[in-house]
């Protein structure tokens, strides 16, 4: 499913990840790249994989329990009633030859032990943002950073939520310049597939300037 990220990103700037198909022969593969759609509970990431999905999207939302109380920050979710226990699975075609799969994680402290697994090939990652709850992206921000995984913040729009510029939410999450900051409405597909699109083409920033890199080191 997943190459390496040279391949992909390669692929993806419009470059050729190797022999032209000759006349005749058929398509070539398409490029698939495996994306995290991360964040804090209830930030909207089965929201985002679901309206986005060509296909129809994997769920693994389980009701909330009494279990949950006292484990569970639910503090401005209250009106929440499920919860993600595994993953979302998704698939979109961003263009032609260039195929996104998305792994939604779970939101709650006490299923991060999966990120590790689901993050196993990845080659960048959404962080979902809720402005009443910055804090919540905190951890994974840190996880990301601290793994060297590209990935930019998507900052959902709820009705009731603070209305701050996308540099305030970069100064606020102590973000480095080049992170991108999109705003938007995960209900909504196009919105969502702005967001993919944004971290697409960050994803060939970075390859490019490692690219860069590499041949002045030589």
């Amino acid at each position: 499913m997943v190459s390496k990220p040279s391949e992909n990103a390669g692929a993806a700037a419009g470059g050729s990840a190797g022999p032209s198909p000759r006349e005749g022969v058929g398509p070539a593969t398409p490029v698939a790249v495996k994306t995290l759609v991360a964040g804090g509970f209830g930030v909207g990431k089965t929201t985002l994989v679901g309206s986005v999905s060509e296909i129809r999207p994997l769920q693994t939302e389980e009701l909330l329990t009494d279990r949950g109380v006292g484990v569970d920050d639910t503090e401005g979710v209250e009106q929440k009633t499920t919860t993600t226990v595994a993953m979302d699975f998704g698939r979109i075609t961003i263009r032609e030859g260039l195929v996104l799969y998305l792994f939604g994680t779970p939101g709650q402290d006490r299923f991060w032990f999966m990120w590790d697994e689901l993050s196993f090939g990845a080659l960048g990652a959404v962080v979902l943002a809720d402005t009443r709850r910055l804090s919540d992206s905190f951890p994974a921000v840190d996880y990301f950073e601290n793994r060297g995984l590209p990935f930019v913040i998507a900052v959902n729009r709820f009705d009731d939520g603070y209305d701050y510029t996308p540099s305030e939410i970069r100064e606020a999450l102590d973000l480095s310049e080049g992170t991108p900051v999109v705003m938007c409405d995960v209900r909504e597909r196009t919105s969502g597939k702005d967001v993919l699109t944004t971290l697409v083409r960050y994803l060939l920033s970075v390859h490019e300037e490692a690219t860069r890199a590499d041949a002045s080191a030589l």
